[in-house]
């Protein structure tokens, strides 16, 4: 399938998303796939969809769940917590079975509050705020670490790697960027490196001139920003051009996305900017072959894609273990059965968490590509 295939389908999608939701398929069992298919996040929505969907034909061409074919819906919330709970009441009306999301933080927890009431089973690629799992609800599921977890690895790797005295923490007053920044501020002051700063901006600000200076006033030689790319890009490169450039520039998975290089204005300014996210699913022998597919058709496969596709693999091992396409019987069988997936065997938690975390670092290079780093002690 070629790229421009991927395109026009993509676009077309977000197109018919903006209005509501679009069907991929009619079929027996729906699951929904939600996030953010359009605005400034829309990079993530599409590695959200670009996952499921192959996943979906994988399964639905090895037999379906419990004997029907999954039919994919996309539902965009954009990442805001209002249109998420729209989209999930829409979920829940349309009858979907599991769902596939959301993205952001500050739109999963709302929205799992009307799937926990629907019976919806719904497991999240990429919400890593701990209040995601931690509100007693049965059903949800998440197929990436936490952010207690992710600001142990980033405090303590700028403190023995990168050598850090002073630090100043940045973070975009949302759910997800502050809860990270709040979670490696603690990890920091627990390793003796209080934060000299820990300030928030507001998500679609882009002149950062006056945070620049009151960074530079504190003698920071770390900058530490929790958010997403829209707003760590221009950041950055605004860091970079009023003479900070030898200020090291540490991020989340918020910014796993080549769309960072655009934001920041080029590659030039993400040159050496360091990140955590989990361990490359792409080097994994469980995901070659599925790699290789998607490298045919013209996709790379980067960020939460294979995260997406395991989420739906996931939720079919579910409903088949269950051998029920109710989300209570499925999460109840998830909770007592390790999955195989495209990212290795996954086991979860009684609050649905997964049994093992693997956060790494990675580095942006000059040629605005990132690469995970040796880890390092």
């Amino acid at each position: 399938m070629s790229q421009t295939f991927y395109r026009k389908g993509f676009l077309a999608l977000a197109v018919a998303t903006a209005m509501g939701a679009a069907t991929f398929a009619q079929a027996d069992i729906k699951i929904g796939v939600a996030g953010p298919m359009t605005g400034a996040n829309a990079s993530f929505g599409e590695q959200y969809m670009k996952g499921a969907q192959a996943a979906a034909d994988a399964i639905n061409a090895a037999g379906g769940v419990n004997g029907e074919k999954i039919a994919l819906t996309a539902y965009d919330d954009a990442c805001e917590p209002k249109q998420a709970v729209a989209v999930a009441n829409k979920a829940a009306s349309d009858k979907v079975a599991g769902v596939v999301g959301h993205f952001c933080s500050s739109s999963t927890i709302p929205a799992s509050e009307v799937y926990d009431e629907a019976g919806i089973i719904a497991i999240t690629p990429g919400s890593t705020n701990p209040q995601v799992t931690e509100r007693g609800l049965s059903a949800m599921f998440r197929m990436c670490g936490r952010d207690d977890q992710q600001g142990v690895v980033a405090g303590d790797y700028i403190v023995d790697v990168l050598k850090a005295k002073k630090v100043a923490v940045i973070n975009d007053k949302d759910t997800y960027g502050k809860g990270l920044a709040d979670a490696t501020a603690k990890q920091l002051t627990a390793r003796g490196v209080k934060p000299v700063l820990e300030e928030g901006l507001t998500r679609g600000e882009k002149d950062f001139s006056a945070l620049v200076t009151k960074i530079r006033s504190t003698g920071a030689d770390v900058v530490y920003f929790g958010g997403l790319h829209p707003e760590a890009g221009p950041l950055v490169r605004q860091l970079r051009e009023q003479g900070l450039k030898d200020v090291k520039f540490m991020s989340d998975d918020g910014i796993v996305t080549d769309e960072l290089v655009t934001t920041a204005g080029g590659p030039q300014y993400v040159d050496g900017v360091y990140m955590t996210f989990g361990a490359d699913p792409r080097m994994l022998p469980d995901s070659k072959a599925v790699v290789e597919q998607f490298r045919k058709s013209g996709y790379e496969p980067e960020g939460y894609t294979l995260y997406a596709y395991a989420s739906v693999q996931a939720l079919a091992a579910g409903f088949n273990g269950a051998k029920s396409n109710k989300g209570d019987d499925a999460a109840k069988w998830l909770k007592s059965h390790p999955v195989k997936t495209v990212m290795g065997e996954k086991a979860w938690d009684s609050k649905g968490d997964l049994k093992v975390s693997d956060y790494v670092v990675y580095q942006w290079d000059k040629d605005g590509k990132y690469h995970q780093l040796e880890k390092q002690k």
